[in-house]
């Protein structure tokens, strides 16, 4: 049977498995999933349509598949998924998705999530990201495996932050991260090589010093635009996974949209009123 302290409100229509623990003054509303094993400490509240795996901590005042903060929203059905062992500290917002967003704000598993930190609507984090203290993610930005992102650090809508990316503490980010890359300052600029987090991440050896060659030819060399360094690493490095991940994703942000790949994805309000009448 799940643990819950009686002066916990837990909606009858919330799906509680056994071996959850919620504590004083949760309040759980409609449509709720939590997994076995998922740890609510106190004064944590789960609004609606949620879906929250196995293994999870959340800490006290954690407001997680609230209403998205979109003007565009119309109480269309949309959702929140969490995967599995994460952690969520005080104080963090968790925001539902939107219809002209997918309908999901989605969190793999393995991550951290610290104080104060805000995810909006229609986010998608990978697994093994932190996200440091009162950090800002706004809707539809895309964090992948392994990614760190500094205390204090405000992403614009529609960016994506690479897989082992670091991005310093307090900076602006308005365009795409590349993967492997440290990110700093405000404008933020490609710093070095995050070689801890790939190393962390299982990456080779080998891989780490050929991604290390790809940023010196990329972002050290004069000369020469970015897309065509983004050739000639190609031709220099062509059997390194890790390289040709960096370069794919070099080649979409310059495809994108104010530098954002995901820009090609947003759909302006006429068409979103469209989609949730279709709906």
């Amino acid at each position: 049977m799940a643990t819950i302290h009686p002066t916990a409100i837990v909606d009858t229509a919330a799906n509680i498995a056994d071996s959850v623990t919620i504590g004083p003054y949760c309040v759980i509303g409609p449509n709720v999933t939590l997994g076995a094993g998922t740890v609510l400490h106190n004064h944590v509240i789960v609004q609606s349509l949620t879906t929250i795996g196995r293994d999870n901590e959340i800490y006290p005042f954690a407001v997680l598949g609230a209403d998205p903060q979109d003007r565009k929203f119309q109480g269309e059905a949309a959702f929140c998924v969490i995967g599995d062992r994460n952690r969520i500290r005080e104080h963090v917002t968790i925001h539902r998705g939107t219809a002209n967003g997918g309908y999901y704000t989605r969190l793999g598993s393995d991550n951290l999530i610290m104080v104060a930190a805000h995810i909006a609507h229609d986010c998608a984090l990978g697994d093994r990201v932190t996200i440091a203290n009162q950090v800002m993610l706004a809707g539809h930005v895309r964090i992948e495996d392994g990614a760190n992102i500094g205390g204090g650090a405000g992403i614009h809508h529609f960016v994506s932050v690479g897989a082992c990316a670091f991005v310093g503490g307090m900076a602006r980010i308005s365009r795409d991260v590349p993967p492997f890359m440290i990110v700093e300052g405000n404008p933020a600029e490609v710093r070095a090589v995050n070689s801890i987090a790939m190393n962390r991440g299982g990456y080779e050896p080998q891989a780490i010093d050929a991604v290390k060659e790809a940023f010196r030819r990329l972002f050290r060399d004069n000369g020469g635009t970015m897309t065509e360094k983004v050739a000639a690493v190609r031709t220099a490095l062509p059997h390194v996974e890790a390289v040709t991940t960096l370069c794919d994703a070099l080649s979409a942000t310059a495809d994108g949209i104010h530098g954002r790949a995901l820009e090609h994805t947003r759909i302006d309000d006429k068409r979103a009123t469209e989609v949730q009448t279709v709906r």
